[in-house]
């Protein structure tokens, strides 16, 4: 490993950790000696790198820094190309153009020889037979960000119709299913809606009351594998 791919591996290493992980822990894992990894820390000090800690307490890289210019590998192109193929192939227009306009953002900042790389990617996503509503995905990504009530006029596996109030949280992609995870008012608990069976959706300018992010986080601590129950 080069001195350069080192240091972009090291930043990846502090980018994934939101908490001061120590030294010894990073050169371990960059299979490096400790005294090495104190030069790259002073490296990467030095050319900007908001790095935070010291020798025996932990490090952690602060928003703001990247290393131009932008180098992947091989294998983490493919991951990217084939990330951004499946998502405009397996959701609604908005989001498949966001993937192209972010491929090219990385197209044009890579080196010549990645570029081809990525020009050339062999790693192709078929397009799904039956798609959910495009228009409904949108609305319900929107909501979610949001944070805003979403008004469900929802029909269950046996064409059952009913009324819903939801406060959405994540929208799950599946092979053949597109589906809401949302807290039910009606229910006073989490539920799972398919987005084929929403007939009619309505966002409200209502925000739920609670942090989107703890309801995932609850969420995830009470739910094994996601399945439609309404």
């Amino acid at each position: 490993m080069s001195r350069a791919e080192r240091l972009l591996a090291l930043m990846q290493a502090l980018r994934r950790r939101r908490e001061p992980v120590r030294g010894a822990v990073l050169a371990q894992e960059l299979g490096v000696s400790l005294r090495t990894f104190y030069r790259d820390i002073a490296s990467l000090q030095a050319q900007g790198a908001s790095i935070e800690g010291e020798a025996g307490v932990g490090y952690v890289l602060r928003p703001g820094f990247t290393l131009p210019p932008l180098m992947l590998s091989e294998e983490e192109i493919e991951a990217l190309v084939l990330g951004s193929r499946w998502v405009a192939a397996h959701t609604d227009p908005e989001l498949a153009e966001a993937a192209r306009n972010a491929l090219a953002k990385i197209h044009a900042v890579l080196p010549a020889p990645l570029r081809h790389e990525l020009e050339s990617n062999a790693l192709l996503v078929p397009a799904r037979e039956a798609p959910a509503p495009e228009a409904l995905l949108a609305s319900i990504r929107r909501a979610i960000r949001a944070q805003r009530k979403l008004r469900l006029d929802y029909r269950d596996a046996a064409g059952a119709s009913s009324e819903r109030v939801v406060w959405p949280f994540a929208l799950g992609f599946f092979e053949q299913t597109r589906m809401v995870a949302a807290w039910c008012e009606q229910r006073v608990d989490y539920r799972h809606f398919r987005v084929d069976r929403i007939a009619a959706l309505e966002v409200l300018q209502d925000r739920y009351p609670r942090q989107r992010q703890q309801l995932l986080k609850e969420w995830r601590s009470t739910q094994r594998i996601p399945r439609p129950r309404d």
